[in-house]
């Protein structure tokens, strides 16, 4: 604690606001945050910033090597590997001392001229926020459409620009997902506008350029699905995909066809998920169908698309996770998952050729990247490791050969791969159940209990955190840090089972699962519980919260960001982005069963007058995932109960939503404030 400051911390006001639902009452004082309009939340909010930057104005020098110490090691004028597409190499860069990506291609050939797409930088000059997203080129190279996000709150507006004049069409769409589709006559664009209120993605439109109107194709009715449109890598079809948690639906038309109606691929089956892809005469689907709980892949004709049709191409394995394909005109690409590790594997069409790439290591990520030609037997792919930097790969999948494109350098002159030792390991839960950990450090280490150790995990989703490499975590490494994944239950490291099992009336896996491997840890001297230290964010945040009620002694630090924890409250208002489509993770809090499970281990809910760690707890104003009102009423009732004199810090970031700051530096030093923070707890200032 900065013992030169004396600022109070701020005691936010309580408002008795009475829920009732399943004859159960609950009390929530500080319901009254919900309103973002009114000033004295505002005030509140930053009444919270002001105490963070008092209290942390000794770290502030600190914070500010960590920043250039991290910035250091970033290669500022940097590229992406060229990729082909439609008689155009694309090509995305950083200039020095810039935030923001530049977009250029050049024609036929890299030595070419180069041709600017967009300038990022100066698109977002003076704006506190700016992010552009779903780049699109028309079939004829002469338009691209776009969408810019101002705020955010990721609603995004749509525009299209002419490639050969740089005029920006007056055809101005608010209120989108920010990706589009072009139909092949290069006038027609398809997109998805979204609610005003929940945000879900709701609608798909056509719009030809140049004209006012815009169509209405599609409207998806269910609340508890969105939308998206895209066209398919043989440019034949544009796709409407509906998606929930556990049920998917796709709408096909003939892209050289804009005008005709959309035709329903197959129907819409509670708990039947597929995705689809177009190759030649077939359609190829990815499906959990007839209890393949880790997917196989079959196919169908372009017409004949009834379920019963569907034939096998790779069978369902119970240990194989099937996670996705990419199609060449020779070959098919499988991405899978077995006892966690990524694997690619090649199968030649006429069966003559079945193999995996070879990988050695036991905690790696390696995943296919842009693909976009049909007719190559080059295969694009990337590798990287906790002790490696990620590298583009291009694989020949007739001869077995590969070229590696690009390492992605780590300057600054002191980063050496060998002086890092990465490993899996494996803790108990107390249900029995094995759960594995990815684990970095530096050479050296000594397991004598004495190691600060920052574990992290997200579980939920069925999202997966893979053992990847990050430059800015070597100022953690480098000061003595032993950096853990844990790879919990409600992600999909070990199959889409470890998902089924971390989700639902399933929840509470994930938070023992955490607990249990801390546990394991502390027992295995990699640490000790005063200097073991959380991090999650979102749902992970969500994790962070239940593990300080359950098990707050374990811990000496917690590192929330953007925490999802009022999680009856926001399941219960439907008006709130992501509430209704998120029914199948969590659960429906209108039927009790799911409103008694949520209550016992909301974040919110559980709070107690008892000892909780040092804690940091971040916010976006803008944020569309997380609402600021869930961390900012945490913080306060967290402040009524605890009974330590702990740190507690809420700071919320005025000008962005879930993803934090846009330009690429600006996110750094929001690292480098968190970092400091854990580093200030183990009295490492410099």
């Amino acid at each position: 604690m900065n013992k030169s400051s004396n600022i109070n911390s701020p005691i936010a006001k309580k408002i008795p606001h009475r829920l009732e639902k399943h004859d159960d009452i609950r009390i929530d004082n500080y319901f009254w945050m919900k309103d973002r309009s009114h000033p004295e939340v505002i005030a509140y909010l930053n009444e919270e910033n002001t105490f963070y930057e008092s209290k942390t104005q000794h770290t502030k020098a600190f914070q500010d090597d960590l920043f250039e110490e991290m910035k250091s090691r970033i290669k500022e004028d940097d590229s992406s590997v060229p990729y082909k597409y439609n008689g155009y190499w694309y090509i995305t860069k950083f200039e020095k001392g810039k935030d923001y990506p530049i977009y250029t291609r050049k024609k036929d050939s890299l030595n070419a001229p180069e041709e600017l797409l967009f300038d990022c930088n100066e698109m977002a000059e003076d704006l506190p926020y700016f992010k552009l997203v779903g780049i699109s080129i028309s079939p004829d190279n002469k338009k691209v459409s776009f969408g810019t996000d101002t705020t955010g709150r990721r609603q995004y507006t749509l525009q299209i620009k002419c490639l050969e004049t740089n005029e920006i069409y007056k055809d101005l769409i608010e209120n989108t997902t920010g990706s589009s589709a072009w139909a092949n006559d290069s006038r027609t664009i398809f997109y998805t506008k979204k609610d005003e209120v929940t945000l879900r993605a709701n609608q798909v439109f056509k719009h030809v350029v140049g004209e006012q109107n815009n169509t209405l194709v599609f409207e998806e009715g269910d609340d508890t699905f969105g939308v998206t449109v895209y066209k398919s890598k043989s440019k034949k079809y544009i796709i409407i995909a509906c998606y929930s948690t556990l049920t998917n639906e796709y709408h096909i038309l003939n892209a050289n066809n804009p005008t005709q109606n959309f035709e329903v691929f197959h129907p819409r089956v509670r708990g039947i998920e597929y995705s689809i892809s177009h190759f030649e005469n077939h359609f190829y689907i990815l499906t959990n169908k007839d209890k393949a709980t880790n997917f196989k892949l079959m196919r169908t004709g372009e017409v004949n698309r009834d379920m019963k049709n569907w034939e096998p191409v790779v069978e369902h394995r119970k240990d194989v996770l099937i996670e996705a394909i990419d199609i060449f005109k020779d070959y098919l690409v499988i991405s899978e998952r077995e006892n966690g590790l990524n694997q690619i594997r090649i199968k030649s069409w006429d069966n003559s050729e079945d193999y995996y790439l070879p990988f050695n290591s036991e905690t790696y990520t390696c995943y296919t990247t842009i693909n976009v030609e049909f007719r190559t037997k080059l295969l694009r792919y990337s590798y990287n490791s906790l002790t490696t930097p990620p590298s583009v790969i291009e694989y020949n999948m007739e001869t077995r050969t590969k070229k590696v494109l690009k390492e992605k350098e780590v300057l600054g002159g002191k980063f050496d791969k060998s002086n890092y030792i990465s490993e899996r390991i494996w803790a108990e839960a107390r249900d029995g159940e094995k759960i594995p950990m990815s684990v970095v450090y530096r050479k050296g280490m000594k397991r004598d209990g004495s190691n600060p150790l920052l574990q992290y995990a997200y579980g939920s989703y069925g999202s997966t955190v893979d053992p990847h490499f990050s430059s800015i975590r070597l100022s953690l490494l480098d000061r003595g840090f032993i950096y853990v994944i844990t790879h919990v239950r409600g992600g999909e490291y070990l199959g889409r089972s470890w998902y089924d099992n971390g989700k639902l009336l399933n929840k509470k896996n994930t938070f023992t699962d955490f607990i249990d491997c801390s546990i394991h840890l502390i027992r295995e001297r990699y640490t000790s519980s005063k200097h073991l230290y959380a991090m999650g964010g979102s749902a992970g945040g969500l994790l962070m919260g239940a593990v300080i009620n359950e098990a707050p002694e374990l811990y000496h630090g917690i590192v929330a960001a953007v925490p999802f924890v009022d999680v009856i409250t926001t399941m219960l208002d439907d008006s709130i982005p992501l509430t209704t489509g998120e029914y199948d993770e969590w659960g429906n809090p209108n039927d009790k069963l799911y409103y008694n499970y949520m209550k016992s281990y909301s974040p919110y809910d559980n709070l107690e007058a008892k000892a909780y760690p040092n804690m940091l707890v971040t916010a976006g104003l803008h944020d569309s995932q997380v609402q600021y009102w869930e961390p900012a009423k945490w913080v306060a009732k967290i402040r009524e109960y605890k009974t330590d004199n702990n740190q507690l810090f809420l700071k919320t970031n005025m000008d962005a939503g879930h993803g934090g700051a846009s330009g690429r530096f600006e996110s750094i030093r929001e690292d480098a404030g968190e970092f400091a923070f854990l580093l200030a707890l183990e009295d490492i200032t410099q």
